[in-house]
């Protein structure tokens, strides 16, 4: 049986980024199979599924590219401190978590962006304890259960307090280790089909929690194996001082001089690129995950999001780890982006129509889907409805203004792969009250672990 969703203000991000106000889009199966400016006829609407979007606006459905899910249970700590400061204050607390805290984070984290309109995420999962269990199958079992597509990555530290680094010896592996596990995940998890569920990405943590030896065996083994690389980087001014005082170089020319740019490359933050930095991104596709909320709650700055994109670098967003950004709300994100954005650059530095492209296209660039991010026949049924015919909307004459700039509009219904997420305004694959309530518990007994 097919659905139809009709009536609906239709942004559908396609080349000629046509908006269709009334417009209706078919669904067959996983698959959108028809995309009309108007009504569909009769014979086929007695045959499907048939919502009615009056009063709604109907988007492609949003891609989160940079994420912490198992900081979920830690949000609201180390509220007022600096990067350096704040990893060095979480990492004794992070070194508890065990498989049960990381799936009850992650049903969390995750059940709360697709209420904010995510349909695909990722997630940099870098803290393995030694006693932990298996943590990536427990997050990937909360994105089955939540229902949204998802792209974790195997993260990987090897470069502890003691030999230089910022995290504590109980959460760094050796090399091998991280080779056998990176290996391991992508040959258990990682599905290369095109309308794939499950995929992974390979993700050492960052320029000082790593060495150089690890970038370059990571960037061997995903080209060897087709999966995709992960990283933060030029996140505050520390990071430029470190890689500067270590390697003699920006952040961007180290991470080129171990292999790690080209299209298969994305960078969580970069918000101190130089102007050469953003031209190599530029000219080896490498991209970015911005970040805005995460980036002004640390302090750490804003993105030249404006340069960027005008030098052609692909670019998406993050809401980035929940301990740096307690809102989460990736709809939220579009709207920073565009305030961060003017507050430097000027009233016109960003647009709402870019940043919701950023949110959709932009997202699945960087992740490497080239059938997601907007509503066209043939591309993956992940779309969400948007409900603005509420006191917050009402009135507000356009409608992608209304979505970007006010506050987060509920859904209607959202779709993955074609299955019903959230309908209205309600997770329909697992309870929120209860999972609200795991979230408290597992909070205070991953505090109550570090003493």
């Amino acid at each position: 049986m097919s659905t139809i969703i009709e009536n609906a203000f239709i942004v559908t991000m396609d080349a000629g980024r046509r908006e269709l106000r009334g417009g209706s889009v078919v669904v067959v199966g996983n698959t959108i199979s028809a995309v009309v400016d108007g009504a569909v006829d009769d014979e086929l609407r007695d045959a499907s599924e048939v919502i009615d979007g009056t009063g709604c606006i109907l988007t492609p459905g949003l891609i989160n590219t940079h994420h912490h899910l198992y900081q979920w249970i830690t949000r609201g700590l180390a509220a007022d401190h600096t990067l350096f400061q704040w990893l060095t204050t979480l990492y004794p607390i992070w070194a508890g978590i065990d498989e049960e805290a990381v799936n009850v984070a992650a049903t969390g984290a995750l059940g709360w962006l697709a209420l904010s309109g995510c349909t695909t995420s990722t997630d940099h999962h870098y803290v393995f304890p030694k006693e932990g269990g298996d943590l990536l199958a427990a997050e990937i079992r909360a994105a089955q259960a939540v229902g949204v597509r998802f792209h974790p990555t195997r993260g990987s530290m090897d470069l502890s307090e003691k030999d230089g680094g910022l995290p504590p010896d109980s959460v760094v592996e050796t090399i091998d280790q991280i080779m056998t596990a990176s290996s391991d995940a992508i040959s258990r998890w990682h599905d290369p089909s095109p309308d794939a569920m499950i995929k992974i990405a390979l993700a050492p943590c960052s320029p000082f929690s790593v060495t150089a030896d690890l970038l370059r065996a990571s960037a061997e083994l995903a080209r060897e194996r087709n999966v995709r690389l992960h990283t933060h980087l030029a996140e505050t001014v520390d990071e430029s001082d470190y890689t500067a005082e270590h390697f003699g170089c920006t952040p961007l020319e180290y991470m080129e001089s171990v292999g790690w740019v080209g299209p298969d490359v994305w960078f969580a933050h970069g918000v101190h690129f130089d102007g050469r930095s953003i031209a190599t991104l530029a000219a080896t596709q490498s991209a970015i995950a911005h970040c805005p909320t995460s980036n002004a709650r640390l302090g750490a700055g804003i993105a030249r999001t404006r340069d960027l994109l005008a030098a052609g670098v692909p670019v998406g967003l993050g809401v980035d780890g929940s301990a740096s950004n307690e809102s989460c709300r990736l709809l939220e994100e579009a709207h920073q982006a565009v305030m961060m954005a003017r507050a430097i650059g000027g009233p016109t530095a960003l647009t709402t129509r870019t940043a919701l492209e950023l949110a959709t296209l932009g997202g699945a660039k960087v992740l490497g889907y080239s059938n997601l991010g907007s509503i066209e026949p043939g591309k993956l049924a992940d779309l969400v409805l948007w409900r603005l015919d509420g006191l917050g909307h009402s009135g507000i004459a356009d409608p992608v203004a209304a979505l970007v700039l006010g506050d987060v509009p509920p859904i209607e219904r959202s779709w993955v792969n074609g299955e019903v997420v959230v309908s209205g305004g309600e997770l329909t694959g697992v309870d929120a009250e209860v999972i609200a309530a795991k979230v408290a518990a597992a909070h205070i007994a991953l505090i109550a672990k570090a003493g």
